[in-house]
C-alpha cells in the first residue's frame, strides 16, 4: 500500500515551516492595520493585502486533513480555492489530487510576493504540476472558470466569502463541498446564506482550528425548493 503524499516527510518539512512562519502573523497584521489607521479613505482589500504579504495565514493541521480526505473521498476532479497565501492549503488539496491520480487545483491570490512564496512551497513538496494560481480579485478571475467544481475552500478576506461563493454558485456540481475557514470571524451574512435551505445547503459548523463551516451544495434540492415556492399558474 502506498502512503499518502501529504505524510511525505519533506511534505510535513514544507507544512512545518509555513506553521512556523505564522507565528508573526499577528505582528504583520496588526502593523499593517496601525499603518492604515492614519489614512484618509478605507484600504482596498489589494492594499491590505500587500501590507499583509509577509502574514503565512496557514490552515491548520486538521483543517488540513479534512480538506484532503474530503478531496480524497469525493472524489474531486476540480478544486478552487480562495486566498492562497504561502500555499499550506494548496498543499493539502494538490496531495489529494496528486493521490486520487486526477484533477487540478485552482488557488487564488492578490499578493504577487505571496504567489512567488506559494510556487516555491508547492515547488519543494514535489506538487507544483497539480495547482494553478491565478493572480488578482477571486471576485472577476473565477468568474469564466469551467463548470463543474467539486470542492472550494475560502481561507481569504472573510467579507468577500460571500461574493466569491456567489461566482462559483453556478459552476458547483451537485453535492458539491464548500469548507468555509476561521469561524468565528465569518460575516453573518454568509452564514445565512449556507445555512439556508432553501438555496440548497446542507451546512454544519465544526470546531476544527479556528472553526469552520462546512457545507454542500444539492442542486436538484435547490431546485424542487424553489418549484415548490412558486405560485400556481393564475395565482400571484
Amino acid at each position: 500500500m502506498t502512503a499518502p503524499h501529504l505524510d511525505n516527510p519533506e511534505v510535513q518539512r514544507v507544512l512545518e515551516d509555513i506553521l512556523e512562519m505564522s507565528q508573526r502573523d499577528a505582528a504583520v497584521i496588526q502593523n499593517a492595520q496601525s499603518i492604515v489607521a492614519g489614512w484618509a479613505e478605507k484600504p482596498s482589500y489589494a492594499q491590505m493585502s500587500d501590507l499583509c504579504q509577509d502574514a503565512a495565514l496557514p490552515v491548520r493541521p486538521d483543517v488540513g486533513r479534512l480538506i484532503y480526505m474530503l478531496a480524497r473521498s469525493l472524489p474531486a476532479r476540480r478544486i478552487v480555492e480562495f486566498g492562497t497565501s504561502f500555499g499550506a492549503s494548496l498543499i493539502y488539496l494538490a496531495s489529494a489530487v496528486r493521490d486520487n491520480g486526477f484533477g487540478s487545483v485552482i488557488g487564488t491570490e492578490m499578493n504577487e510576493h505571496k504567489i512567488a512564496r506559494a510556487k516555491a512551497n508547492l515547488a519543494r513538496a514535489g506538487l507544483e504540476d497539480h495547482i494553478r494560481i491565478v493572480a488578482g480579485d477571486a471576485r472577476e478571475t473565477l468568474a469564466d472558470l469551467p463548470a463543474p467544481i467539486d470542492l472550494v475552500l475560502l481561507d481569504g478576506w472573510k467579507e468577500l466569502y460571500l461574493e466569491v461563493l456567489v461566482v462559483l454558485e453556478p459552476k458547483l456540481r451537485d453535492r458539491s463541498v464548500i469548507v468555509a475557514d476561521n469561524l468565528s470571524m465569518l460575516p453573518r451574512s454568509y452564514l445565512d446564506h449556507v445555512r439556508d435551505p432553501r438555496r440548497g445547503y446542507v451546512s454544519i459548523s465544526l470546531p476544527l482550528g479556528d472553526g469552520i463551516e462546512l457545507s454542500m451544495r444539492q442542486l436538484s434540492a435547490a431546485s424542487s425548493t424553489r418549484s415548490s415556492a412558486r405560485p400556481p399558474q393564475g395565482e400571484s
